[in-house]
Parts: C-alpha cells; structure tokens; sequence
C-alpha cells in the first residue's frame, strides 16, 4: 500500500494488526481490503462498523457489496482523508497541517460518517484553520462541525474580519453573526444568606466588552454557597457544586445550575461524598468532582455526575489525597495538577472511558503550585507564583500535550492586578480580572501580550470565573426555580 506523505502517520495504520502482511490479512475471517484511491487498506470489518455509520449500513444490508472481501470508495473519499480518519478512530491525534489535508478530512467525514473524526475537527478549529473548516463544513453538510466553526468565528471575529469577508461566503458570515459570542462572566466568593437577609452583594456579572465594564446577570439562590465550592461550565449551563456553609465551615450537599437561556436557577444533588475546596471539570455531559477537603482531612475520592439522569456515582480515587487543585480542559482530554512540596508538580491526566489516572507530565519549578491552569489548543498554561520574595509576581509555564515539551513563557505577571490565577480563554485570548481592573492578553507563542483593560469586578475578595453564551438579547429575566430536592438544605 503507498501511504501518502505528510501526514506524520506510520503506514502501520493501514491494518489493525501492523504484525501482519496485507497478503495475509486480507484471508482471514472479518477483514475486508478497502481501496481508496491507488492505496489500499486491510481492515476489520467490526472495526469499520464501530467508527462508520457509512460502513455499518453497507455490512447490514444484505446487498452483494456487504460481503465482498474487496471494496473501492470510488467518490467522495480521498487517501489522505482516509488515513486521517483511521487514525483518529484508533485514539490517535495526527497534525493536520495542509488545507488540501482539512479539506480531505471533512469530506471524508462527510462521506463514511465517522462521528470520531466529526468531533476531532471541531476539537482542533483554531484561528489558523476556523474559516476553511467553517466553509468546507458548509459544503460537505457537516452540520457539527460547522455550528462549533460558526461559533469559534464569532468569538473571534475582530481578529478574522479581515480574512472572512474576504473568503468567506456573506450567508455564513451572516449565521455566525447570528450566534451569541461566549461572554466573561464572574462571581464573588459568598455563603449561603437568608431570605430576611438578603444580600445584595450576591449576584454573577458579566462583561461587556464594548462598554468595558461589568453588568449583572442574575442573583445567587438564597441557599447557594460559593465558599470553598465547585464552580464549572458545562454546555453552556453554570453548575455551582456543594461549597460551606455557617460557622463551622459545614459542606453544602446540594448543587445550584444556572441556564443563561431562561434565567432560571435549578437545584440538584450534591455529591454523595459532602465535600468543600475541591477540583471539578465537566467534559460530555458529566461533571467530575475531584478530592477535596471532609472534616479538616484532605482526601482523594473522586465522583461523577451524570446531567442526563441527575445521579452522582463513585469513579476511581485520584493519584492521591489534594484540594483545591488546578485542572483544565485540552482537547477533550481532563487534567489535574498535583502538589509536592516545595517544588514539584505532577499532571495527571483523567480518562473516562478507562476510569483511570495517567501521569502525563511533572514540572520541577520553586513555588510550582499551579494556582491556575487552563488550555489554549494543544497547550497547557500553568500559572505560579513567584519566587518566595515576590509572591505578587505571576510566572507561567507551557506544557505541549501533543509533543510533550515544556517551555518557561518569558515575562512576568503581575498576580495584584492581572488576577491570572483567574483566567479564561476566548479564541486566542485570555481574560482575567480582579477588583481593580479586568484585562485580556493575546495569547502568541512567545507569551500573553497585554491587549487592553477594562473595569474591574465590583466587588473585592475572591473571584470565580467562567465564560458563558448569554441570549442576544441579554441576559433573561433572573428567576429561582427550586426543585423540591432543595429540602436536604433546610434540613
């Protein structure tokens, strides 16, 4: 088989079983030889089926071609777009550098209906390949992969005005306009009021870029706490999980979600495990609730919410015992940073579909408490804080998950006012605020580079932030909907 070049993809991808010939392969039961182009390809047929709606059709419908030994994708598919596809369902993350080489992968997604391929090309729009993704989605009809370029293209447009009317079709430039851009909200550090005591403090805000300042968005449920709790953005809702409450710092044990579109403010259960200062992400669906603190004792249990059925369920411990760790979200993949002191830390990295900790990397760095971590494409930033007679200086680190290399960004930054052990990232920027002033920084390979500031959040104290798409036409009516399974606060 001609494996085409470029692609940085071993010609082993051709098979299943890179041990054995393509002569030999192609005799045994299950497997299928599969042309494309002038390049051929020894597969499973079970493997086919898993990955390809087009190939699970074609075997199930009991027409001549679904028990052939040989197959020849005559239109719609080329070779490089092929090879691409196979290694991205074999859990691969191949460099797709050329356009033509998008181009191929799109179709080919197109074509076969690979669902895993649909899902890593949203994964990698960047500003460097959004608008030939967003155009090449529309014509191939890949309706996923268009809707996540349109909206990457809204979040960006004041860098990629210029190219897009220029390239772009106006029907598309039109429908990403449409899209409501994802917007820097904030909220302070609060514990649970009264109703007689309301507390006027107790709202979220958000930025509005083009005034420069904060506006509110909607107040806190009465009983929410954000003391010491789990605050992450998932599909577009705010979850604000367990926290303290009262004198003794005693755990919430329920969650507060936030849907943007309505207004409206669900309560749901807490973990099964009450905890406070833990680390949560969401990715898919689910919320991980990791570590934490119980009784003044650090621990290393770990939970698993499930949005769909409202249900917490135990996943395997962390590494070890930790609170109040730095974690992020790259490229569909889960990441927590774990302390040793005084210099050490260890990233591991969460996979779901293996229930299992994977040690990723470890950076040897005086004072390398990651206070902040967040991803940027394929990189992770891992903010700390200075050396020990500075601690208002913010130093940063890079950490490749595709290379795995590390590189000390260079600059300092100044934690008092950049507030980076708050940062979110829009596009290719990154936004951090604190009471005196809100700025965001262009992220370039060579650093963060201030790019303007704005006012800052209207409240001293701890901030917690996250980016959210709001209604165009702003925010909804604040509204509290608790569900009865908010009595376990009363009790």
């Amino acid at each position: 088989m001609e494996v085409p070049e470029g692609l940085g993809i071993s010609p082993g991808l051709c098979g299943q079983n890179a041990s054995l010939g393509v002569e030999d392969r192609e005799h045994q039961v299950g497997w299928v030889r599969v042309r494309v182009e002038e390049s051929w390809f020894a597969l499973e047929r079970d493997f086919l089926v898993r990955h390809s709606d087009y190939f699970r059709a074609l075997f199930d419908s009991g027409m001549k071609d679904c028990r052939q030994t040989e197959l020849y994708l005559k239109d719609g598919v080329h070779a490089r777009g092929f090879l691409i596809a196979l290694a991205v369902c074999r859990g691969e993350s191949p460099t797709i550098g050329d356009p033509d080489e998008l181009v191929d992968a799109v179709e080919c997604a197109a074509f076969l209906q690979v669902a895993c391929l649909v899902q890593y090309l949203c994964d990698i729009i960047d500003s460097d390949n959004c608008l030939l993704l967003y155009h090449a989605a529309a014509i191939f009809g890949v309706q996923e992969l268009f809707h996540n370029a349109a909206l990457f293209l809204r979040d960006a447009y004041d860098d990629l005005k210029e190219a897009a009317e220029a390239t772009i079709p106006e029907e598309l430039l039109h429908y990403s306009q449409t899209l409501s851009p994802a917007s820097f909200v904030a909220l302070g550090t609060h514990s649970p009021s009264m109703e007689m005591l309301h507390d006027s403090f107790r709202f979220v805000c958000f930025l509005d870029e083009k005034e420069a300042e904060w506006k509110h968005l909607t107040n806190l449920p009465t009983l929410c706490s954000t003391s010491l709790a789990g605050v992450v953005v998932l599909d577009n809702r705010l979850y604000i999980v367990g926290g303290v409450h009262g004198y003794g710092k005693e755990p919430v044990d329920c969650s507060f979600c936030y849907n943007p579109e309505s207004g409206v403010w669900t309560t749901l259960p807490g973990p099964q495990q009450p905890r406070c200062d833990f680390t949560i992400l969401g990715l898919e669906g689910k919320l991980y609730a990791i570590g934490g603190e119980v009784q003044k004792t650090i621990i290393s249990t770990a939970e698993r919410f499930d949005t769909a059925t409202g249900e917490w369920t135990f996943v395997r411990h962390a590494p070890r015992p930790v609170a109040s760790a730095a974690c992020a979200v790259a490229r569909r993949r889960m990441f927590v940073c774990f302390w040793k002191p005084p210099d050490t830390t260890d990233i591991y990295e969460y996979v779901p579909v293996k229930d299992e900790w994977r040690l990723v990397t470890t950076m040897i760095r005086p004072q390398s408490y990651g206070h902040c971590m967040v991803a940027h494409r394929d990189n992770l930033y891992v903010m700390r804080n200075g050396p020990c007679d500075d601690f208002l200086r913010c130093l940063m680190d890079c950490y490749n998950i595709t290379t795995g290399q590390w590189t000390a960004m260079p600059g300092h930054y100044i934690n008092s006012k950049g507030a980076l052990f708050s940062a979110m990232i829009r596009g290719d920027s990154a936004f951090t605020v604190k009471h005196m002033l809100t700025l965001e920084y262009i992220i370039t390979v060579d650093g963060w580079k201030a790019r303007r500031q704005m006012k800052g959040f209207p409240k001293s104290g701890s901030l917690w932030t996250c980016l959210l798409r709001l209604p165009k036409t702003g925010p909804a009516i604040p509204q509290l909907e608790v569900l009865q399974n908010s009595e376990i606060m009363q009790e």
